[in-house]
């Protein structure tokens, strides 16, 4: 059976990279850092009384072991959409319990790498219907993890801050233009589709 949600990844990735934004331009030195705690929760679907499945996480990890669509787009949306998720799900816990972001920071560098090797991939192999813009858009959102530790370290320097929060809405409008494009073509490619019990 096909299944393609990748769609639903991509807006939720659009959503979680505009709060990140909002975050760095003007939360990281905010004094109400709970005020951040819904929306990143909303990303990373984590509430005061405990985990609950999010979308980047479940469906990244449902992409990661069942392969649902073709070839290597399982690896380059499923495996980033769980290194996604599980950042979101910390760092809401993180902010709910006033703990200090520098270790999801350290890991969001690793999980930028990923994406940045994932984007220039997918230029080099010509994947995707878009490569250059998507590929784009994986190594933007990756500079995001990369630079997560530094912009903590110098989270005074508001030009390094405003640096951040412009690679964050570009790599988010790459997203939201590939994310809103693939659901107007999904709506016709499959508007036919009959599930296997069904045929």
């Amino acid at each position: 059976m096909f299944i393609d949600y990748i769609t639903l990844m991509l807006i939720n990735m659009v959503a979680g990279l505009f709060l990140l934004a909002d975050y760095v331009y003007r939360g990281i030195d905010n004094s109400n850092q709970s005020r951040w705690i819904p929306g990143f929760g909303i990303t990373g679907a984590w509430t005061r009384s405990g985990l609950s499945p999010d979308i980047a996480l479940t469906a990244g990890l449902h992409m990661s072991f069942t392969w649902p669509v073709m070839g290597s787009f399982n690896i380059a949306f499923g495996e980033t959409s769980v290194l996604f998720g599980i950042l979101f799900v910390a760092a809401a816990i993180a902010l709910a319990q006033n703990w200090d972001l520098l270790t999801i920071a350290i890991y969001g560098f690793f999980a930028g790498a990923v994406a940045i090797v994932v984007g220039i991939r997918i230029i080099n192999l010509n994947l995707t219907k878009q490569p250059l813009l998507s590929g784009i858009g994986f190594i933007l959102t990756g500079l995001g993890g990369i630079f997560a530790a530094p912009t903590l370290y110098w989270k005074t320097n508001r030009t390094w801050r405003l640096i951040g929060v412009a690679v964050l809405i570009v790599a988010a409008l790459i997203w939201a233009l590939t994310g809103y494009l693939a659901y107007w073509n999904h709506l016709e490619g499959f508007q036919k589709w009959v599930p296997a019990p069904m045929r």
